[in-house]
């Protein structure tokens, strides 16, 4: 071969390379834990509140005004739902992970005098076949490494229980796991108590945080740990020239309600209880975290090529029980109740979305949509065209709500089901399923059989039951719920008393 010739076929890898170079758009996923509606200085709601007064998120401000707030996004009560349903793309319903996970073959469920709850898959999702109580699955960043994707976890992961495939985020595709695994909230934020981990021989408490021990002993708060911690995987990311998928899942706002120290002074100053301001400080933590990723992104030239989605797993704590040495810190109002509950405070969580070229800063949307639809959302994104999945996907894209298509999900019916019973006593908590349609918000109680009846639009704090005045649309919505529940083989509770299985909605 001459030189002439050969010089084209030395030069051909490299041209394949240029013409192959992948610039999809690289995506974080900025989870909260435990975050309600209003613990935020951004208002989604029609007004300001007194609690978007008290509290101080300049990042979610930028990030609403660089994209698009929607003001009804949905999540499940409790986290565990919430976290598999956003990678499976199922309802609750099917997956049947419905109260929080954490000790192998071991049921979280509050007990109950009245019922006997089911063999729910207390030990989570698994990608792998036959792991009992589990639910197999093929899982949401699996499916994006696979098509190019490089993936990364840090924080909070909650999918299954100890010892079984699911505490581990690298089972589920990540390539990056920083310091997830089965346990959904935390011992200490503290680096000073080596974020619960211990060091005198003894047992480390279950929820202590793993790995992060470069920063044991500083003064170091978790969320700032975490953050640095992300930034170096995404320095190392930028290398890799490949487009990369981050779940930045904080622990925050989960209790215990430590001290950011960096920001607990000044709520102090503004008058807050030592309660409320370490709350406070948990909040702006979490939103310094947000613009430190926000100004790598721009530092960095890749903030124009990054979708970045802001979300909570469930409504702020805002009720007793299992907590009763924790004075209560926060509430959801206008929202009625919180975390663990039906009610809108429970399940209503502040979203943001970021898409330069996409997304028309500044905007809002007030539809509707629920955590299950951004599995293929997120897909549609990232264009991956191979979805094979062990499992049926119950979401729906919400890409038509991100170009602006007004009342896309208008007659559309969502769908919660909780056969257990959280920890925590309060309004709207209890053994329910619920259905939202339209305007429309419908809540059943296993215990009972009472059905509430809510306007959401006209009554945003669900203070008005028209149960009584509506009894044809009580009807249609509790045949609507219980043909999805039977649809997707939800299960229900029984009567303690008689053994028998507790009435399905349209049965009452």
């Amino acid at each position: 071969m001459t030189k002439k010739n050969l010089l084209p076929f030395l030069l051909a890898p490299f041209a394949l390379s240029a013409q192959t170079t992948d610039t999809r758009p690289n995506i974080i996923y900025f989870m909260v834990d435990d975050m309600g509606w209003q613990d935020t200085s951004l208002p989604f709601w029609t007004k300001k509140t007194p609690l978007n007064e008290r509290y101080h998120t300049p990042n979610m401000e930028r990030l609403a005004s660089q994209g698009m707030m929607f003001t009804q996004a949905y999540a499940c009560p409790v986290s565990s739902p919430t976290r598999v349903s956003l990678l499976t793309g199922m309802n609750a319903a099917r997956h049947r992970v419905t109260n929080w996970t954490l000790q192998k073959n071991t049921s979280t469920d509050r007990k109950s005098d009245v019922l006997e709850f089911p063999e729910w898959n207390v030990n989570g999702i698994a990608q792998a076949p036959n792991i009992p109580a589990t639910y197999e699955v093929t899982s949401l960043p699996q499916l994006l490494k696979n098509s190019g994707y490089h993936t990364i976890h840090c924080g909070k992961a909650h999918w299954g229980a100890i010892d079984t495939p699911g505490e581990n985020p690298h089972h589920f595709g990540f390539e990056v796991n920083i310091a997830g695994h089965a346990a959904g909230g935390l011992a200490s934020y503290l680096g000073e108590q080596n974020y619960g981990n211990r060091t005198d021989g003894s047992r480390s408490p279950l929820n202590a945080i793993p790995g992060l021990k470069d920063y044991w002993g500083t003064e170091t708060f978790a969320t700032e740990a975490l953050t640095l911690e992300a930034i170096k995987a995404l320095d190392k990311a930028k290398r890799l020239d490949q487009p990369f998928f981050l779940y930045m899942s904080h622990y925050a706002i989960h209790v215990p309600v430590d001290k950011d120290m960096r920001f607990y002074q000044k709520y102090r100053d503004a008058g807050l209880s030592e309660k409320e301001a370490g709350y406070a400080s948990l909040i702006e933590g979490m939103d310094k975290s947000l613009g430190d990723l926000m100004d790598w992104l721009e530092n960095n030239e890749l903030d124009e090529n990054t979708i970045v989605i802001f979300m909570s797993d469930n409504g702020g704590l805002s009720s007793e029980g299992h907590w009763r040495d924790l004075p209560l810190h926060t509430h959801n109002a206008p929202l009625n109740s919180g975390k663990g509950s039906m009610y809108e405070g429970g399940i209503r969580e502040p979203m943001i979305v970021k898409w330069p070229g996409k997304v028309q800063s500044g905007t809002r949307n007030n539809d509707y949509l629920i955590i299950e639809d951004f599995f293929p959302t997120l897909l549609d994104m990232a264009q991956v065209k191979k979805r094979e999945t062990k499992q049926q996907v119950d979401g729906v894209s919400f890409m038509p709500m991100l170009e602006g298509e007004e009342n896309f999900n208008k007659n559309r019916s969502l769908y919660w089901h909780f056969p257990n019973l959280w920890g925590n006593d309060g309004p709207g908590i209890g053994t329910t399923s619920a259905i939202r349609k339209g305007d429309w918000k419908l809540v059943y109680y296993y215990e009972t059989g009472k059905k509430e009846l809510f306007n959401i639009t006209e009554d945003i704090g669900e203070t008005r039951d028209l149960a009584a005045k509506h009894p044809d649309l009580v009807k249609a919505l509790s045949m609507d719920l219980g043909g999805y529940l039977r649809s997707v083989s939800a299960q229900r509770p029984s009567f303690k008393a008689t053994g028998k299985v507790c009435p399905w909605p349209d049965e009452v």
